[in-house]
């Protein structure tokens, strides 16, 4: 049976491009539809939650998930990978080793942040790896003439933050956490303070003043918005570019 991405609590931002936004910590994750495969963008906070994801993007789009591409190496965004079994896991170029080198700190944030201790120590335990990393862009062809640009546009939030592009008219840009609209950009010890207003030119650079740009946490923004924050960062942190 054919079913409505607004049935199932997504938001439908172009032809083939949605997003749900998840409960708890607002986390958002997003699907590109393309004629051959299905791209998930950030995997959310735990197995189950990723299990989710997969199960609905997979009745959304009528086929597997075959792509994953985490934009930045936090627990709400990278927990529930291990759910997307067969999918070939993308990231910015150097994300694999904090994955790897990282989980006792990504367990500790998860915990502070409130997730189960089961939960979280299940989804360290099951943490995959970034088989694809992304140094510059790379353009990933899903079919039916959809094309999806994945760019290594960090540092920022953290040191490596990868941004998902997808064409069209308006073009769609999936910017993880450089960019909330939820609440104030996040800066934790692992951000990049000094970078991150240059890492938003280069976002606006690849969307283009006419593109939807979806936040890791809020609503769909424009490049007026994304802008003016990119300058209240470079004035929060004294940035001068």
């Amino acid at each position: 049976m054919t079913v409505t991405w607004e049935e199932l609590g997504w938001e439908r931002v172009a032809a083939g491009v949605g997003r749900r936004r998840l409960p708890v910590w607002d986390c958002t994750a997003g699907l590109v539809v393309g004629g051959d495969a299905a791209l998930v963008v950030d995997a959310g906070s735990s197995l189950g939650e990723g299990s989710r994801l997969r199960t609905e993007a997979q009745r959304l789009a009528g086929r597997r998930v075959t792509h994953l591409a985490l934009t930045h190496a936090h627990f709400d965004h990278v927990f529930g990978a291990a759910a997307f079994a067969g999918a070939e896991v993308y990231g910015a170029a150097g994300v694999d080793a904090v994955l790897g080198a990282g989980r006792a700190a990504l367990r500790a944030d998860a915990l502070a942040n409130g997730l189960d201790r089961r939960r979280a120590a299940e989804a360290v335990d099951a943490l995959v790896s970034v088989r694809h990393e992304v140094g510059g862009e790379r353009t990933l062809d899903l079919g039916g003439g959809r094309r999806v640009l994945l760019a290594d546009v960090g540092p920022g939030h953290t040191a490596h933050d990868l941004a998902v592009v997808v064409p069209g008219s308006p073009a769609v840009v999936f910017c993880g956490d450089l960019v909330e609209e939820s609440g104030e950009p996040q800066a934790g010890p692992d951000a990049l303070p000094g970078q991150w207003p240059a890492s938003l030119d280069r976002l606006l650079g690849l969307g283009g003043e006419d593109a939807l740009y979806v936040p890791g946490h809020g609503a769909v923004v424009d490049a007026a918005f994304v802008r003016a924050q990119r300058d209240a960062l470079a004035a929060r942190f004294g940035v001068s570019y």
